[in-house]
C-alpha cells in the first residue's frame, strides 16, 4: 500500500507501517495538525502499529506542544525526523523533550524507514 495525500501544509505518504510526512516551507506544524493525522491513522492504521517519518525538506517551524497530543496515539510506536542540517539535529534534543515515544534522528529516509521496519518487527 502507498498512496500520497495533499494538504495545505504539506503532503503525507502512506505506505504500509508508516507515512513520511513533507511539509511545506515556512510553515508552523501547530497542534491542531494533528486531527489531520488523527484521521490519517484512523483511515489508515487503525488497530495497527505504525511509525511518523518527518522528511524536513524544507525549512519550518513546530509548536513543541504538538507532540503531546501526538503522543496519545496508541498505535504511534516511533517518530523520526529525516534532516541532514547540524542545527536542526540540535533541535530534536528539545523535540524529545516533549514526545513519550520512541524519537529518532536520521540523516537519509531509507536509514529512517530501515528503522521504522524494526520497530515494527520488534512488537
Amino acid at each position: 500500500m502507498s498512496k500520497t495525500l495533499t494538504y495545505p501544509f504539506g503532503t503525507v505518504s502512506i505506505h504500509n507501517h508508516y507515512l513520511v510526512a513533507v511539509m511545506n516551507e515556512g510553515i508552523t506544524v501547530k497542534p491542531d495538525f494533528n486531527l489531520v493525522l488523527e484521521e490519517i491513522v484512523e483511515a489508515n492504521f487503525k488497530n495497527k502499529n505504525f511509525v511518523y517519518i518527518t522528511h524536513r525538506i524544507h525549512s519550518y517551524s513546530v509548536d513543541p506542544n504538538v507532540y503531546f497530543r501526538t503522543s496519545q496515539i496508541p498505535n504511534l510506536i516511533g517518530f523520526a525526523v529525516v534532516i541532514g542540517n547540524k542545527i536542526r539535529l540540535d533541535n530534536i534534543e528539545v523535540e524529545k523533550m516533549f514526545l513519550s515515544k520512541p524519537l529518532k534522528s536520521f540523516k537519509s529516509l531509507n536509514e529512517a524507514i530501515n528503522w521504522a521496519e524494526t520497530l515494527i518487527n520488534n512488537t
